[in-house]
């Protein structure tokens, strides 16, 4: 690697980590400059979901007041659970047909979030749904989320936020929190399947990582300092400007 491809990752990853903790879709950069130092696809998606953990991780720590506290634990093993999956499936079958749907899921989320409000009043207020329906509710939208991040991961904030905010009364801050926390325990998981099986270009993640522990931290600070309305704005424009991306990607 030379000093051209480093300043390359190293400004990618300081973009990163910023994007991730502010909407998600991070990976949208980081993934195409681990392309143009030369890694192979699958190659460079599994250095890159290695890469931007620790900037999941700085993205909690600068969250970690507006973090709802209950329910939690139940999460967790949800998270886990998906994310395996999710890396199996990358390592066990062809990309190409998820890459295709991969842009649809993104979009489709973004939508969910866009019209979050319409959407309650035809399922219902988060609120005035039984603790049971709830509980259930949020499982399967982090465990989707979990599997679609354990196998890609572009994007994965965007849609966590979209999943969260259809089913809890919180607000979008405290969503973005707990997005914070489920993406790192997505991260963590991937890092532990992605070391042991595999191929990691360790130097690449060397550069990456750092930067996105700086940005996923500044980030995570300024979504406190954003108004809701402008919050889920920026998150909308983020998703749907992936979405195309990804689909233009698809398609060429």
């Amino acid at each position: 690697m030379n000093l051209t491809e480093a300043t390359l990752l190293l400004a990618a990853g300081l973009g990163a980590g910023t994007v991730n903790a502010v909407a998600g879709g991070g990976s949208l950069i980081t993934f195409p400059a681990l392309i143009a130092i030369g890694l192979p696809p699958v190659p460079a998606n599994v250095t890159n979901s290695v890469a931007v953990c620790p900037g999941y991780l700085a993205s909690v720590a600068g969250s970690r007041r507006d973090l709802p506290r209950a329910g939690l634990r139940r999460l967790v093993p949800t998270a886990v659970l998906g994310a395996v999956a999710g890396c199996g499936l990358l390592l066990a079958t062809p990309a190409r047909a998820f890459e295709l749907l991969v842009p649809f899921l993104v979009l489709g989320a973004t939508a969910v979030l866009a019209f979050q409000d319409q959407l309650r009043r035809l399922v219902g207020h988060p609120a005035d749904l039984s603790a049971r329906r709830r509980g259930l509710a949020l499982q399967v939208m982090v465990g989707v989320g979990s599997v679609y991040g354990g196998y890609f991961g572009a994007a994965l904030g965007v849609m966590f936020v979209a999943g969260l905010a259809l089913v809890l009364d919180e607000t979008l801050a405290r969503i973005s929190a707990l997005k914070n926390l489920l993406s790192a325990i997505v991260g963590l998981t991937t890092v532990a399947v992605f070391a042991t099986f595999g191929p990691v270009n360790w130097a690449a993640v060397a550069v990456l990582a750092p930067a996105t522990i700086v940005g996923g931290y500044g980030g995570a600070r300024l979504v406190r300092r954003l108004p809701p309305r402008l919050l889920k704005a920026l998150i909308v424009v983020f998703g749907t400007v992936i979405g195309l991306v990804l689909l233009y990607r698809a398609l060429t």
